[in-house]
């Protein structure tokens, strides 16, 4: 049986030896954003004329006939309008991505040695907002597809916050869809209920019209799927789980990280960042076997 190869993913230790400094950072910034060389933002003009007495900042004179733009390394990134060193962010970064299931604020406050708590918080989800602005490819070949509610139990609420549901609709839980592709990436969205005409713009926008085969299970809310995608179910109400190649184990996987991540590090998840945290665990699971999972979140910061 062939031994699943291991990936080397940035270490403590290479942290320290990367970027020893400020100047480090701005560099490595510097070639992820612009590789083939240092553009304006604005325009994106090539050559901007380097401003000297004044590191990484530019000024771009294409930008209008009678006024100039002037920009530095950070200008239009996550970055931009902090106090606090690059070298801070970068620490924060790669702390959130080394960690499977996420690392709290809190923790990150700890760690870091921030003034406050708060300062923690803002950063961690100013890069989960840059996580999630990434597009990606539809899905194809076999795609598994499922939703999932997040939450607390109904018997631990306050007796005034109690919903009377038992789980899924109507349990005040957060509902989440998502769809992978086996061996491949998962998608998925935060949404407000899970009906028919949400299922179907999601299958819409993530799942490719090649696909070979739509797995999901047969909650009812997948039985009015497009018939130009090959559908299969597996009955979960009559304890069928896996039917040869048919089954969802992929996506209840990725559910089982994020829940785990939900319960074990976060503790609570409010609904308005669900999104945030939903794009964070996808970015980690779509990037877990690229050795440089940190230079592909720093580039799309």
């Amino acid at each position: 049986m062939a031994t699943k190869k291991h990936i080397h993913q940035l270490t403590s230790a290479q942290f320290e030896q990367f970027f020893p400094n400020e100047e480090a950072c701005c560099a490595y910034l510097v070639g992820k954003r612009w590789p083939k060389g240092v553009r304006c933002p604005r325009c994106r003009a090539e050559n901007p004329t380097e401003l000297k007495g004044n590191p990484w900042h530019w000024q771009c004179y294409e930008c209008a006939k009678d006024t100039s733009y002037r920009f530095s390394h950070i200008t239009g990134t996550i970055f931009e309008n902090t106090n606090k060193p690059l070298r801070d962010w970068f620490k924060v970064t790669h702390l959130m991505l080394t960690s499977k299931k996420g690392m709290s604020a809190l923790q990150i406050y700890r760690y870091m040695g921030f003034g406050s708590y708060k300062t923690a918080w803002y950063m961690c989800h100013r890069i989960r907002a840059a996580l999630a602005k990434r597009d990606f490819d539809k899905l194809g070949g076999i795609v598994e597809m499922d939703e999932t509610y997040v939450g607390g139990k109904d018997g631990n609420r306050h007796w005034d916050k109690k919903s009377g549901g038992t789980g899924g609709k109507g349990s005040r839980k957060e509902p989440i869809i998502g769809a992978v592709s086996r061996k491949g990436n998962v998608v998925a969205r935060a949404i407000d209920n899970v009906d028919f005409e949400t299922v179907r713009k999601f299958v819409k926008a993530v799942v490719s019209d090649k696909v070979s085969t739509l797995i999901t299970d047969d909650a009812g809310v997948f039985h009015k799927l497009d018939p130009k995608y090959p559908h299969e179910i597996i009955r979960h109400s009559d304890h069928q789980y896996v039917i040869g190649a048919i089954h969802t184990n992929t996506i209840e996987g990725f559910w089982s990280i994020f829940k785990r991540g939900v319960v074990g590090t976060f503790h609570k998840v409010s609904a308005k960042y669900m999104p945030l945290y939903v794009a964070e665990f996808q970015f980690r699971y779509n990037n877990r076997n690229n050795s440089d999972i940190f230079g592909a979140a720093i580039k799309g910061c």
